[in-house]
């Protein structure tokens, strides 16, 4: 791979993406842009326990990467006037690892988990009384003198966030009161979001610049603001400084982001299935395999906007590339379902 492109869409996020991606961040419902259902029905139960006085029920939010669920935990937590406590499934290896947070935790206030579906079984047990009857049990010595003590938690808001609900178990999927599915954006949502990111960021750009910029971005808000900033830096180095749609469209044509918002990892994944695999079906391991990525960079990262595309399908045998996918890229498999 062309190491002069930066594959913008499936690397990780530097340290100066989060401190932007904070900057950026809307700090209430009525700031958030898209999901308007999804954000109707939190401000009513936000009011509702609001009402009552007691904390919101335990929230889970389930969708691909970079579609608000951290941000929508942080507002939650604003709107309530409560502390939120941020940690994530793999960070909690042991059920101890567990009672310091929830000890330390106030009435109302709420504790964000993220990747939740990592947890494991040890943890996720652990948490099932917390959740709903705000205690925990630990075990004091061992063999015979072992001792077990009930500890009361004071009242909390577990927000859970997931990119893959299948991987939540029935008993802890059962504990959270309000489920919420977040979908990608469309396009005057993303430009929406990149108007608003722009004025923070004090960046000129006009709404075609904005509109090239989102037709690229995977319905995605953290894609659309991370390629802002890399069509920024390239309107102020290769033009004046105002990104236009032909500023854009160069910047991006550049960065190896297509029209569709595919980058290298993407045509690579849809290449290889119509020439090696004949359009498909391929198991995601023996997917990854030939492409040298992890499963899980292709499940939660590359997967979601391909199916959503319409390039790829999955089936019971496997996954297959489309019709679409083979016009797009200009290959023809020797045999294309």
């Amino acid at each position: 791979m062309n190491k002069e492109r930066e594959v913008l869409l499936t690397q990780q996020e530097t340290d100066e993406d989060r401190v932007l991606n904070l900057s950026l961040r809307p700090q209430s419902l009525g700031e958030f842009v898209g999901q308007p259902e999804l954000v109707e029905n939190l401000r009513v139960a936000v009011q509702a326990a609001q009402k009552r006085g007691e904390p919101l029920e335990h929230l889970l939010f389930s969708g691909p990467q970079g579609l608000g669920k951290t941000t929508l935990a942080y507002i939650i937590a604003h709107e309530m006037g409560t502390k939120i406590t941020a940690t994530s499934g793999p960070a909690i290896e042991r059920a101890g690892d567990l009672i310091g947070i929830l000890t330390n935790l106030g009435e109302g206030d709420i504790l964000f988990i993220d990747e939740i579906h990592r947890l494991s079984k040890v943890v996720e047990e652990f948490l099932y009384p917390a959740m709903e009857q705000f205690q925990i049990d630990f075990v004091i010595d061992k063999g015979p003198y072992a001792k077990t003590i009930k500890f009361n938690l004071k009242r909390f808001t577990l927000i859970g966030a997931t990119t893959r609900s299948g991987l939540l178990t029935s008993p802890l999927r059962a504990r959270f009161g309000l489920a919420y599915h977040l979908n990608f954006y469309d396009a005057e949502d993303l430009v929406r979001i990149l108007e608003r990111s722009a004025r923070l960021l004090g960046i000129e750009l006009d709404r075609e610049g904005a509109s090239e910029i989102a037709k690229r971005s995977r319905g995605t808000p953290r894609v659309a603001n991370r390629l802002l900033r890399r069509v920024r830096d390239y309107a102020q180095v290769k033009s004046d400084g105002r990104i236009t749609p032909s500023v854009a469209a160069t910047a991006l044509d550049a960065q190896g982001i297509d029209p569709l918002g595919l980058d290298e990892v993407d045509r690579r994944a849809l290449k290889v299935i119509l020439e090696q695999y004949e359009g498909g079906p391929v198991g995601l391991e023996a997917l990854a395999a030939t492409l040298n990525e992890e499963p899980d960079t292709l499940a939660d990262v590359v997967e979601p906007y391909l199916l959503k595309a319409g390039l790829l399908r999955r089936t019971p045998r496997g996954r297959e590339a489309t019709k679409s996918a083979s016009d797009h890229l200009g290959l023809s498999p020797k045999r294309l379902l």
